[in-house]
Parts: C-alpha cells; structure tokens; sequence
C-alpha cells in the first residue's frame, strides 16, 4: 500500500487561524497542482496559493512541499496550511480524496516514517507518547525518545548479548577447535549478568 498517496487532516478539528491538511506518496506533487494555481513546485519550499474545487476558489492557502527522501515520511509530501473553520479544512480534505488521495489510517505517517527507515519503532513509539503527553515530565521524556536515547541504551547490550550468543555457538558448532575461547559457566555468567 505504500504505492498511494495519503491525506489527512494534521490539526485538531476545530475553528481556529490555521488548520494543516497533510498528503504524502509519490502523486503528492501532482494532486495539489490539479487542485491549486501553484504550477512552479520547488522542493523544499513554500508557496503562496489557492486551492480550487470544479473551477471555483474554496480558500487561499500556503502549501510547504517536501522532497522524497527529506520529509517526515521519506515520500514526496505536501501540507496545506489552510484557513482553519472545521468546513473549510474538510472540504480540502475531500477534494485532494477525489483527486487521487486515500484517507491516511491513524497514526500512518509515523508508519510510513518507520517503513521508510526514517525512524526506528522507538522513535515511533515516542512520537505518539509525545502526542499524548499531558504534562512537561511525560512530553521531556517522549523528546528523549525521539532523540534516539532509547536506542543509544539498547544498542550496546544488544551487542554485548550478540557476543554471548557467539561464543556459544561457536563452541556448539566447533567443539574441536582449540584457538577458541572454551565457554563455561564461570566466564559466561559475568557476561550474562552484566547485560542483566
């Protein structure tokens, strides 16, 4: 599935300034030219524009694009930061689906992200415990984890466990080699116990 182009609406569905409606996928690029005076796209930029519906303005947006490769999701992507009444983000919302868009799934950038090899699941994981953060000890900690503290942590018992697990088979596999260390439950379970 990670052939299509998905959209959904980024900020929370409420009367307000802005509101951001956000596409990703290969097509993302050539939707918003069907629907909006912007012709020029350049990565990496905003551009002043309008978004159209059958012909007729529905509202004057700015729209941020993103490279493949050098967005959140590593697709091609685009957000539209319109103006922020609840019908006037929905009505982008339904124009960019009958363009070619499919409705993302909750949380499917971040998967995409993570498919894409931008993030780890770690990260993953910290970017929704961010989201739902409900105070500053819960949002510090969600930051450390995007951060990669998680993964800086695990890393290094994963190789030591690695080590462990070698020498072990390699003392199963080659029991007749004499220039390998001889693996017995004095020398091991330092090692196990460290990783512990």
């Amino acid at each position: 599935m990670l052939n299509d182009t998905i959209c959904a609406i980024s900020t929370a569905l409420k009367d307000g300034a802005i509101s951001i409606v956000r596409m990703s996928g290969e097509d993302s690029f050539g939707i918003i030219s069907k629907i909006s005076d912007i012709k020029n796209i350049k990565a990496n930029s905003i551009c002043y524009g309008h978004i159209f519906d059958k012909g007729e303005m529905v509202d004057e947006v700015l729209v941020s694009f993103f490279e493949k490769g050098k967005s959140y999701t590593r697709e091609n992507m685009v957000e539209i930061n319109c103006h922020g009444g609840t019908y006037i983000t929905r009505l982008i919302l339904n124009i960019l689906l009958e363009n070619g868009c499919r409705l993302a799934q909750p949380g499917e950038f971040t998967k995409r992200a993570y498919l894409n090899g931008r993030i780890d699941l770690s990260r993953a994981d910290s970017i929704n415990d961010l989201i739902k953060a409900q105070s500053n000890i819960q949002a510090k900690s969600a930051i450390k984890g995007i951060n990669g503290s998680v993964e800086r942590l695990i890393m290094p018992l994963m190789d030591e466990m690695k080590d462990v697990i070698s020498m072990i088979e390699v003392n199963i596999d080659y029991p007749e080699y004499e220039d390998i260390e001889v693996v017995t439950e004095e020398n091991i379970k330092p090692k196990i116990e460290k990783i512990i």
